[in-house]
């Protein structure tokens, strides 16, 4: 089965807030797959990679990124498919540049962007995207939501 959900961070010290995402999405009983790649450093593979996702099954991608947070709005450049962009706490700022740079998208651009380390609603914004077409998702969304109502 292929990944319906592609993981981009640019850094591999991303990695540990990114895990939540993972986390969610496997609890969710969603695919997915996972790649770093900067935009800074690496910025073809990363438009590549980008620009093939839907041809590989993805159907929304959760880009996280630190600092001036470029990546998720250089992933949204380079597909349709929704980008939802998690800012993460570095630098001197501890993110709130990552969250400005990441919500401030030109118009025709957008990136859904959640809170500052918090991965976990990327997922769950991942999961209710994907769950307007599939009734699996959308029960196991609603199992998930019930262990924070109690």
């Amino acid at each position: 089965m292929s990944a319906t959900v592609g993981i981009i961070m640019g850094s591999p010290s991303d990695q540990g807030v990114m895990d939540k995402a993972v986390a969610v999405l496997d609890e969710l009983g969603i695919t997915h797959e996972t790649v770093v790649s900067s935009a800074h450093r690496n910025p073809e593979r990363t438009a590549t990679w980008a620009s093939e996702a839907a041809g590989r099954g993805i159907k929304v991608i959760i880009a996280g990124a630190g600092l001036a947070a470029a990546l998720p709005g250089v992933v949204a450049a380079h597909t349709t498919v929704p980008v939802i962009g998690v800012p993460i706490a570095s630098g001197a700022l501890n993110g709130v540049d990552s969250l400005y740079s990441i919500v401030q998208m030109p118009p025709g651009v957008p990136v859904a962007t959640v809170g500052i380390d918090n991965s976990r609603n990327a997922a769950v914004l991942a999961g209710q995207i994907l769950a307007l077409q599939d009734d699996q998702i959308q029960a196991a969304l609603l199992k998930y939501r019930e262990q924070w109502n109690q």
